[in-house]
């Protein structure tokens, strides 16, 4: 081939032709370039111009709002003046005669005559009190009566500063905010011009209004131009984008169904084919357009003549073709080719052009090829089975059987053609004597009617058939015959099998009535049993309620027996007169908080015992906590002569209540000074451990029996040994503290043994922040 080669990277699929979409005009060009800088400037543009003008608008407003305020400023105390002046005028006049006039009527001339109609329009209000600040005169005239300081309001100074004060903004007695000024008369009295805020402002929000309308309309015609620029844009975008896509998806559609495009001009000889052309065949263009020549000798002699072809398209006796053949690929191998093209007459005069599709059938043809072989094997394999088989299709036509099947019907083979109805070629054999049938009672050939079915069929000689039809997915039927002889002399052994194993069930069922009775009576023991521990759990309950509310009962008095007690001791209301009273005192005082605290511990225990204990958590420095814990109980250890250690765990903290440690800690630390003698030692310490953080207490003390160590942490235990037993205490201090620890999701341990001391760890869970640290 002179001008198609092998190619290594087969060439992207193009369209007929290879004509692809191009615009031509330059100017579009230059558009499509600057449309993303457009995209861009256009909405910043349009909203720099709507915020200037927003901007401008609203300064505009501002100052507009600003000389309105300050024109009704000056027009009130214009007014203001005016009357001050003429009602001063006229009561010096009445003064200097001999007629004397009242400051009402006086006031009320003034005001009638002399302020014009327009000074009080737009809410604003001129009045004139009198010596005890009652309205005598006003215009208009409801104010007339009331006084001035409740019209004013009493928080105001304009009362009292009048001239000084000038115009002021003020808040009425109704609550609403006003401009407002106040002058002193000759004699007594004062006139008062008053214009609430938002009448006189009423002028300014119209204009306001209009100015917001006008601007209003020119944002939206700005906005809608915007828009509108932009759907075009996205249209112009959009479209351009469905012609790429289609483009792409011909050629994807080309390149994964492996198909080409013809165009034959016949006129000229020559032929153009797509790249997805030569992608199935392995070439590569050189040119756009290949000869007669060269694609006559890629096409196999035996499958298609060119020439023959191209003469019937000419001679007008063909105007489609409809062809397979082979053609040679650059492998050097045959690829099947089916071709359909239509004639087409070219109106801009090039002659006619044989136009079509060319598609790669070569797999068509390899699976064709393995249908037929799988044919034949398939035929060979239902020949070989041991069973008689029969296919009918969806018309009840026969499409296949074996040579079981013709003997058991009576069948010569010369006489089963594939496509026989079943009617046909039953009649042509004889059905074998059924002497019994199971499971249905139809005859095969009705039974395609109503469905699959498996029945059993037992012949004059004695033998059983297991005969299963079963319909297929196109709507035929399939029917295969086992002889199931050795299957039923089985079954009739199993069968007796069967009948010594119902006896053997009959004897098992007495001794499964005997195991009922048994579990109704276990049941029943279960039922007394949860009825026991109900009660058990309800006397619990009413235990923990019970101490709850006498240790409350107890707390009271006892508080009054302490706080008079230690008055008694410090003297307050003056001394006892004998030193015997201040001891006796005092040991009442220690007797109570002694009992105090015992009444505490129950009251602490019983509220945990009732679950009404709840936990504020928060971080808590590790240091401080172990610091505070050992300050508590610091001058309990110094009167006994104990060393106390210790060991703090810096930048560590713990999630946990307070109130809660503090109870933790102070009921291991007192008992480890308790039970440690003179001139022994407790160490508090601290180790990070996982998530949670243990506080270890140690001391040198007695030390617990094994046998005892079990019964600490219970309500009310204690150990026996012979050094305990000269200390008091309620047993609560470590049930206490173990409770408090497990309520945090922690837990207390206790290592200890007689004469070398005890160990006992509280782990708490860390901090968040802390645990992330370690």
């Amino acid at each position: 081939m002179a001008r198609a080669q092998a190619a290594g990277v087969p060439a992207r699929a193009g369209t007929i032709l290879g004509i692809t979409r191009s615009i031509a005009n330059p100017g579009y060009r230059q558009l499509a370039m600057m449309e993303p800088w457009l995209r861009l400037m256009v909405p910043t543009l349009l909203v720099v111009f709507l915020t200037s003008l927003i901007a401008g608008a609203v300064l505009q407003g501002i100052d507009s709002r600003n000389e309105t305020l300050n024109d009704a400023i000056t027009e009130i105390d214009l007014v203001a003046a005016l009357a001050t002046s003429e009602i001063g005028q006229k009561l010096a006049a009445s003064a200097a005669g001999d007629d004397e006039v009242s400051l009402p009527a006086l006031a009320r001339a003034v005001l009638e005559r002399t302020i014009p109609a327009q000074a009080v329009t737009d809410g604003r209000l001129v009045a004139v009190a009198d010596a005890t600040g009652r309205v005598s005169a006003a215009r208009p005239a409801a104010a007339v009566g009331a006084k001035l300081a409740d019209i004013l309001g009493g928080a105001q100074p304009l009362t009292t500063f009048a001239d000084r004060a000038g115009v002021l903004r003020i808040q009425l007695a109704s609550g609403e905010a006003a401009l407002a000024t106040v002058r002193n008369l000759p004699g007594g009295g004062q006139v008062a011009v008053i214009q609430p805020e938002n009448r006189a402002l009423a002028g300014w929000r119209a204009g306001l209004t209009g100015q917001t309308t006008l601007l209003a309309a020119c944002a939206f015609v700005l906005v809608a131009l915007a828009l509108a620029y932009f759907m075009q844009a996205g249209r112009a975008r959009a479209a351009d984008e469905v012609c790429e896509k289609v483009r792409e998806r011909v050629d994807a559609a080309l390149d994964r169904g492996r198909c080409g495009l013809w165009d034959w001009d016949i006129a000229r000889g020559r032929l153009y084919w797509s790249d997805s052309m030569y992608d199935i065949l392995g070439y590569r263009r050189h040119d756009e357009f290949m000869s007669f020549g060269e694609m006559n000798r890629l096409v196999h002699p035996d499958d298609a003549d060119l020439y023959a072809m191209a003469d019937m398209v000419a001679s007008n006796r063909a105007s489609a073709i409809d062809h397979e053949f082979r053609i040679l690929n650059a492998d050097g191998q045959w690829v099947w080719i089916k071709a359909r093209a239509q004639l087409i007459d070219d109106e801009g005069g090039d002659g006619p052009h044989l136009v079509g599709i060319a598609v790669d059938i070569t797999e068509q043809r390899r699976l064709a090829e393995r249908t037929a072989t799988a044919d034949m094997r398939l035929r060979e394999a239902v020949e070989t089975i041991s069973e008689a088989f029969v296919l009918w299709d969806a018309n009840n036509r026969l499409v296949t059987c074996n040579s079981k099947f013709q003997r058991l019907h009576g069948l010569a083979p010369e006489s089963v053609v594939p496509g026989m109805a079943y009617d046909e070629l039953m009649s042509l054999g004889t059905l074998p004597p059924v002497r019994t049938e199971l499971m249905g009672q139809a005859r095969p050939g009705h039974a395609r009617e109503t469905g699959a079915r498996t029945f059993e069929a037992q012949l004059a000689d004695g033998r059983w058939l297991q005969i299963n039809e079963r319909r297929t997915r196109d709507g035929g039927y399939v029917s295969v015959g086992t002889d199931i002889t050795a299957l039923k002399n089985h079954e009739e052994k199993l069968m007796e099998s069967e009948r010594r194993l119902i006896a053997t069930v009959a004897d098992l069922k007495r001794s499964r009535q005997k195991l009922e009775t048994q579990a109704r009576q276990l049941a029943d023991l279960a039922e007394r049993y949860l009825e026991q521990k109900a009660e058990a759990e309800s006397a619990n309950r009413a235990k923990a309620e019970f101490l709850a509310n006498m240790s409350h009962e107890l707390r009271t008095p006892l508080n009054a027996i302490i706080g008079f007690s230690e008055v008694m001791e410090s003297g307050i209301f003056g001394e006892l007169g004998n030193e015997k009273y201040h001891e006796y005192c005092r040991d009442i005082r220690q007797s109570g908080k002694y009992l105090l605290d015992v009444i505490s511990d129950i009251l602490d225990m019983s509220r945990i015992e009732a679950g009404r204990i709840r936990l504020a958590c928060e971080s808590l420095a590790v240091d401080t906590v172990m610091r505070e814990a050992a300050r508590a109980v610091t001058r309990d250890a110094e009167l006994k002569g104990l060393a106390l250690a210790v060991e703090t765990l810096p930048e560590t903290a713990i999630s946990a209540d307070p109130r809660a440690v503090e109870q933790i800690l102070g009921h291991i630390l007192r008992n480890a000074v308790k039970f440690t003698p003179e001139g022994g030692r407790v160490t508090l310490r601290a180790r990070v451990s996982g998530p949670n953080i243990h506080l270890y207490v140690e001391d040198t003390g007695i030390g617990i029996p094994a046998e005892a160590l079990k019964k600490l942490g219970r309500p009310f235990e204690q150990v026996e040994t012979e050094f305990a037993r000269s200390y008091k205490g309620s047993g609560l201090g470590l049930a206490i503290a173990r409770s408090l620890a497990e309520l945090h999701g922690g837990a207390l341990r206790i290592r200890s043994s007689v004469g070398n001391g005890t160990v006992v760890m509280v782990s708490l869970p860390a901090e968040i922040q802390s645990r992330q640290a370690a």
